[in-house]
């Protein structure tokens, strides 16, 4: 084995950089990437994460040199995994209301990443590479000796509970909770939990690769900054160590035995890499003057559609922040919007939710359904007293999607599935007539 310790782990910095990475000295050609014969007789191999005539600022690829490479594996078996649903089923009849799950359960979970992966919405058809799914993992074992591969998506993965060491073909990544990590279409991966059941959420992205958003007027600083990404080290593990592959491809799950272990990646170069980055590190940018500014300013990354500044995909965060806005209300305001979100919370409390959304929940308001502050969140917010203040130890997120999310049937019959969200807004009253009053700064 040559995968370092938690403590030895190292990464390279950027987001979409030329890597170059080495485990042994010599490892990586020079000046080719196939020679007749590749250093220590290796196998050289491409994984093209884009098409090859793909613009040069978006074309991704990476050249891996590994002991064995991709194609020596057992045939395929189907295998079961009903809960994890691909694409939007649109023969669901779904009123246009607001839904909210509380957190889902972990007693009683035997599984891992994989068995433990449950689809609650999604829009889009993997095969037409356009939507994206939501789902939620429960898991309370390790992958150990499995491994998995996504040729439908890639997978943005957000922890909420339990740190995870995700390991694969270019490397391993510790990612904790406040962190995400981003896995590309067709690398090999496996997670082994740390702090034993773990929960989180997963965007299953069909569409455009994920990118940092245009700044705009903000400039050539702010939101993620680039730097702050963190790509894994080459590192491999005994190649002759048995692993089962499970492939999902086509909507399908399947599964091969090989006898050798995939991540067996002595060195590699290029611009496709999985990716962590720290939330912590988000210059979150808002108004120094009055008004709540539109929530596109907490874009992380972004999948592009067809159709300029409508995203496929939008990864949003609402980290801690300051708000010092005079004649204000803070909260997000009532809206309606032609994007449709689905939610969930980290850690912490969510200010237009503070006593209904739970850390381990999600929301899902789709296109023009109306959403906003709970009735205690408005009352709140209209009377408070506008001194600064600090929303701290809160780490909120959404996807959202230019498409319409359709629950699964899962998520519909779940018992986390809150029968009674609309009442948090049934005590809204028709105030008009009431004397007019107005919130003072200090």
């Amino acid at each position: 084995m040559t995968i370092a310790s938690a403590a030895e782990r190292r990464y390279q910095s950027g987001f979409g950089n030329e890597y170059a990475t080495e485990a042994v000295a010599g490892a990586l050609p020079q000046g080719r990437n196939s020679p007749q014969r590749a250093p220590f007789d290796l196998y050289p191999e491409l994984i093209s994460g884009t098409a090859f005539t793909a613009p040069r600022h978006q074309n991704r690829r990476t050249w891996m040199y590994r002991r064995q490479p991709s194609v020596v594996a057992g045939r395929y078996q189907a295998y079961a995994q009903s809960h994890w649903t691909t694409g939007a089923d649109r023969e669901m009849a779904l009123a246009p209301e607001p839904l909210r799950w509380a957190p889902l359960p972990l007693d009683g979970a035997d599984a891992d990443f994989v068995d433990g992966m449950r689809t609650l919405a999604a829009n889009g058809d993997a095969e037409a590479q356009s939507g994206i799914g939501a789902l939620v993992y429960l898991a309370n074992r390790s992958m150990e000796r499995r491994s998995f591969v996504n040729a439908d998506a890639e997978m943005l993965v957000v922890p909420q509970q339990g740190r995870l060491v995700v390991t694969t073909e270019m490397g391993v990544l510790d990612v904790k909770p406040g962190e995400i990590v981003l896995l590309p279409r067709g690398v090999v991966f496996k997670v082994d939990l740390v702090d034993g059941p773990s929960r989180g959420y997963v965007c299953e992205n069909y569409g455009a690769q994920f990118r940092l958003p245009e700044l705009g007027p903000i400039g050539s600083n702010g939101l993620a900054n680039a730097r702050d990404f963190q790509a894994p080290v080459a590192a491999f593990e005994d190649a002759t160590v048995a692993y089962e592959l499970v492939k999902k491809s086509g909507g399908r799950f399947w599964s091969a035995p090989t006898s050798h272990s995939p991540f067996n990646v002595v060195a590699w170069h290029g611009n496709l890499a999985p990716v962590k980055y720290d939330t912590a590190h988000f210059m979150t940018i808002g108004s120094i003057s009055f008004d709540h500014p539109d929530p596109s300013i907490f874009t992380v990354l972004t999948s592009p559609s067809d159709t300029p500044g409508t995203a496929n995909c939008d990864f949003v965060i609402f980290p801690p922040r300051w708000l010092v806005m005079e004649d204000t209300f803070r909260p997000p305001w009532y809206h309606r919007n032609l994007m449709s979100e689905f939610m969930g919370l980290v850690y912490g409390e969510y200010d237009a939710k503070p006593g209904g959304f739970k850390p381990g929940g999600a929301s899902l308001h789709n296109c023009m359904v109306p959403h906003g502050p709970d009735e205690e969140a408005f009352d709140k917010a209209s009377h408070s007293d506008l001194k600064p203040q600090k929303l701290d130890n809160t780490l909120a997120f959404m996807f959202e999607s230019r498409f319409r999310f359709i629950p699964t049937a899962y998520a519909m019959q779940s018992p986390a599935l809150d029968q009674n969200y609309a009442d948090c807004w049934a005590g809204l009253k028709d105030n008009f007539g009431s004397p007019p009053g107005r919130a003072h700064s200090v």
